[in-house]
């Protein structure tokens, strides 16, 4: 009976300590407005083809250079088309690039991080890669990488990639080193434990906390970046609709047309703030240092 209740009480133990997580983070004032925004900006590209008028590409020169009105929400830009619409799908390639960004440099991050946290030798090798591509500032690195291979989503995902790449690794290369030398890793390592099963069942679930708290922010970079590629011209190319090449189009006409820039500026700031606050509030929550309640 007394072993009955052991086990059950073990396994309750990992969805109490969930239950308090969450509990925790919904009472979060940051997370929580942070995951209300974001949730919105979801709702909102995938609600995209009913709340709009439909194709982002579609001109109607009578209408160009509309104000801001009950028909065209956010005015029209100089080929007619609707503002509002065109904000509407460049969040979908926005959120869909921080994302895949995110994703990528996560992945690749947290395996150079380990490995490099880990094994002394692989440390020198890979940190010195790290320090070469951190040597130059992330948005001429990716303005260079999407130079080079075209102006295409794929290359602003690729290239934003290795941008943040080196921030990430080393986030999780810094977590990996003191958790390396904790005691119930080096019991592991008495009793026999390889180095693979070192990593995958002790290093990387604990340096999980410190890595979403990173992605986060890279996500929000990468929504920055992105835009800023596309004003430029290296992001992805017209019509594609995309919050920077709006903003592009319209500097020509910042004064009789202003919402042309303001409505996808404000989208941006927007976006950059909610995914800001989340991983404000997962820094908070999930940093033992810092006993900071919302």
């Amino acid at each position: 009976m007394t072993d009955l209740v052991s086990a059950i009480s073990s396994e309750a133990l990992p969805q109490r300590r969930r239950f308090v997580l969450v509990r925790r983070l919904a009472a979060h004032r940051s997370f929580a407005i942070g995951f209300v925004i974001v949730v919105l900006l979801i709702a909102l590209t995938l609600l995209a083809p009913i709340l709009s008028n439909g194709d982002p590409s579609a001109m109607s020169i009578r209408q160009r250079f509309r104000p801001p009105s009950t028909m065209h929400l956010f005015g029209t830009d100089m080929y007619g088309r609707d503002i509002f619409t065109r904000v509407l799908y460049g969040a979908r390639l926005s959120l869909w690039i921080g994302t895949a960004v995110a994703i990528i440099s996560g992945v690749l991050g947290a395996l150079i991080g380990l490995l490099a946290g880990y094994f002394r030798a692989a440390d020198a090798v890979l940190m010195r890669i790290m320090d070469a591509l951190m040597a130059f500032p992330a948005i001429l690195l990716a303005i260079g990488i999407t130079a080079t291979l075209g102006p295409q989503t794929s290359s602003v995902i690729a290239a934003l990639s290795a941008a943040y790449l080196p921030r990430t690794a080393r986030v999780v290369r810094a977590a990996a080193l003191v958790i390396r030398e904790q005691e119930f890793v080096e019991a592991a390592r008495i009793s026999g434990a390889g180095a693979g099963r070192i990593i995958l069942r002790h290093l990387l679930p604990n340096s999980v906390g410190p890595l979403l708290v990173q992605l986060t922010f890279v996500f929000a970079y990468a929504i920055l970046a992105e835009a800023a590629l596309s004003f430029v011209g290296v992001g992805p190319p017209p019509p594609t609709p995309s919050w920077g090449n709006i903003i592009a189009e319209g500097r020509d006409y910042s004064i009789e047309a202003w919402w042309i820039m303001l409505f996808p500026g404000m989208a941006i700031c927007i976006a950059a703030l909610g995914v800001n606050l989340i991983g404000d509030g997962l820094r908070d929550i999930l940093d033992p240092r810092l006993k900071i309640e919302g």
